[in-house]
């Protein structure tokens, strides 16, 4: 997936293609939003970038979202299938090793928003998360379901998205509210959160008017 380095910018230091970047630099050059072809340049660093990440050595000050960003930015869907086909097999492995391991370096709901920015769709990654039935990833569930439902009862999609913010909260408040509850019950949580998980499942007067409505503002 590497690429040549884009010349005639702040930063480009001459490097060749496989020259590691110091984590200043890498940041620098994936957080930049005005590159003239921020394909290529999301290219060149991919390859540490993906090991960085892996790492837990990229930390976005506003989430990992963020990166999502610079991937959709790079419009790497439209990259040769061979790079597009290597960059959908890091997100999806990188997604199925985190939901497996009880304490992974970025937290769950990080790498969803990445993923999902990224891809620019929720739907994969939420089916590779149901189909795991093992208890990390139930745990992963409860933790993440405790994150977010203030959000999801105020129809706010847990994360800043780049596009189609509504459409995703309502998927992701369905999926959480039909796929969660059953593998919820076998693991440690308050009777009070499958209540509020229920109640993202819920729209209108049917919610609003459950007597298991938090007395919260949204």
């Amino acid at each position: 997936m590497s690429g040549k380095p884009v010349p005639g910018r702040a930063g480009d230091r001459g490097q060749d293609s496989d020259a590691e970047l110091d984590l200043d630099l890498r940041h620098r050059t994936w957080s930049t939003s005005d590159w003239k072809d921020h394909g290529a340049v999301l290219r060149r660093i991919l390859p540490q970038l993906a090991t960085a990440l892996v790492s837990g050595h990229v930390q976005p000050l506003f989430g990992m979202r963020e990166v999502g960003y610079s991937f959709s930015r790079g419009l790497w869907q439209q990259w040769p299938t061979h790079q597009s086909a290597a960059v959908w097999e890091f997100l999806h492995a990188w997604w199925a090793h985190t939901l497996s391991q009880p304490a992974p370096v970025v937290p769950v709901h990080e790498v969803l928003a990445l993923c999902t920015e990224a891809s620019a769709t929720l739907g994969p990654w939420l089916h590779t998360w149901e189909a795991l039935d093992h208890r990390v990833a139930d745990q992963h569930l409860a933790a993440a379901a405790a994150r977010w439902e203030y959000d999801l009862l105020g129809d706010r999609l847990p994360w800043d998205s780049m596009d189609d913010a509504e459409a995703r909260c309502a998927e992701l408040a369905s999926w959480l509210a039909r796929h969660a509850p059953a593998r919820l019950r076998g693991q440690d949580v308050p009777e009070e959160l499958l209540h509020r998980i229920r109640l993202t499942g819920l729209n209108g007067p049917a919610r609003w008017e459950d007597p298991h409505r938090p007395d919260c503002r949204y």
